[in-house]
């Protein structure tokens, strides 16, 4: 395979001919372990995995079985130790840092499960702070109107236009989750990477929040690669991929 080749805004990844054209995000031979303390702990066993454009995918097992570990992998927010990661064709798990960096913040968003937002910042500021770290601060200053649009148009469509003053500790956790999911997209990525987005709420605004990343998916075709210990919430995503002892156990269409 050729070298990755990626421009400054990272917005251009060469689609590699050995990689089918709908395979977007693909991790293939990924092994991980972690060490505690004189031993080595593996996690990830020889995992086979890929994700089509337009997909949503849940990754379903066990506690420990390496779910989160391998969402965390094809995220770039921590390396394999044997095995690749594809975007579009191209291995990117490998690139500068300062790239990956980037891949990051432009292609993937990521919502977990602790949603993650700044205590001290408003709802909308929360929001826009990915535009905030990805731009220079004469160029954020020079377009915070329009970043600032794009974040109160988001919160609308997550329905918290009545909240964009308040802070997190004012929210509910489903409103902090709504928050979260709109901080992922103001990126305006191609991957939506989430991890136990529901597993944090009671059952009635864990359903809210699903029904929400499906509508993400169907109307606007957006990618999702969502961890779940939760079955019934999986077999409403298009495909599942059941983890066992770091292994892909099985795959199946939805219910």
């Amino acid at each position: 395979m050729s070298d990755p080749v990626v421009d400054e805004s990272c917005e251009t990844i060469l689609l590699s001919s050995a990689m089918p054209p709908h395979a977007q995000l693909v991790a293939t031979g990924i092994d991980k372990a972690y060490r505690k303390g004189d031993h080595q702990v593996p996690v990830l066993r020889g995992v086979d995995i890929s994700i089509d454009r337009g997909e949503f995918l849940s990754i379903v097992g066990q506690s420990g079985s390496g779910k989160s570990t391998l969402l965390h992998l094809m995220g770039l927010l921590d390396a394999p130790d044997l095995g690749e990661v594809l975007l579009d064709g191209q291995r990117i798990d490998d690139l500068p840092a300062r790239t990956r960096d980037q891949i990051r913040n432009r292609v993937f968003g990521f919502v977990f499960q602790f949603y993650h937002l700044m205590p001290e910042l408003t709802l909308v500021e929360n929001v826009v702070l990915p535009l905030m770290i990805r731009h220079s601060i004469w160029s954020y200053w020079k377009n915070c109107r329009s970043h600032i649009d794009r974040a109160k148009q988001l919160i609308d469509r997550v329905g918290l236009s009545h909240r964009l003053t308040h802070k997190p500790s004012e929210l509910s956790g489903g409103e902090m989750q709504r928050a979260a999911i709109a901080r992922a997209l103001v990126s305006q990525p191609q991957i939506l990477l989430a991890d136990e987005p529901t597993g944090n709420l009671d059952e009635k605004t864990g359903r809210e929040i699903m029904d929400l990343l499906k509508r993400l998916n169907t109307e606007e075709q957006l990618s999702i690669v969502m961890v779940t210990h939760d079955a019934q919430l999986a077999r409403e995503a298009t495909r599942t991929v059941r983890l066992t002892a770091g292994r892909v156990e099985a795959l199946a269409g939805a219910a």
